[in-house]
């Protein structure tokens, strides 16, 4: 059995989630849980990250376990934990967006144009994502959860220059 972390939140009220780091299986969990409950929770999440890594194939399962804590922790921040995905991958460059997101199955994928973009600015596309979880449409109860994003505007710009430059046309809406 690999090692075990579990680290527990006061913010997490609800959602299990776990990832990878490394050969160490990092379980986050809401802090009220008892000790019966982690047990349990430890060994479902083993399980179903089990499951999926056997299912994936290539090499990018590494960078997409980074991309799913990215979002844990993007979650944490500017959302109190409210809207973690089930699943964060990359995926080859998309012709008309930067990412996308599946409310119903809450699964995000980011193109692979991002792959080389400033830290700050893969950090809005997913905070803009994850937004998705809780607001579907991109109405003013959207953008006024993405703008806690301190860097909404700026990263916006980024991605418009990027496109333009490069030729891509993709919007940043």
């Amino acid at each position: 059995m690999a090692e075990v972390e579990v680290r527990r939140s006061k913010r997490r009220t609800r959602t299990v989630t776990a990832y990878r780091e490394g050969d160490t299986l990092i379980v986050l969990i809401p802090a009220r849980l008892s000790k019966k409950e982690e047990a349990h929770w430890v060994e479902e999440m083993e399980r179903r990250l089990l499951r999926v890594e056997t299912n994936r194939r290539g090499p990018s399962r590494t960078s997409d376990a980074k991309l799913l804590a990215r979002c844990v922790e993007l979650s944490d921040r500017y959302f109190n934990g409210r809207c973690e995905p089930a699943a964060v991958r990359w995926v080859p460059p998309m012709r008309t967006r930067w990412a996308s997101c599946t409310p119903v199955d809450r699964t995000i994928r980011v193109s692979e144009h991002l792959r080389q973009v400033p830290a700050w600015v893969l950090d809005y596309v997913l905070v803009h994502e994850l937004a998705h979880l809780l607001v579907p449409g991109h109405g003013a109860d959207f953008w006024e959860l993405v703008r806690a994003y301190p860097r909404t505007e700026r990263a916006m710009g980024f991605l418009e220059g990027l496109s333009a430059a490069a030729g891509w046309g993709i919007a940043t809406e």
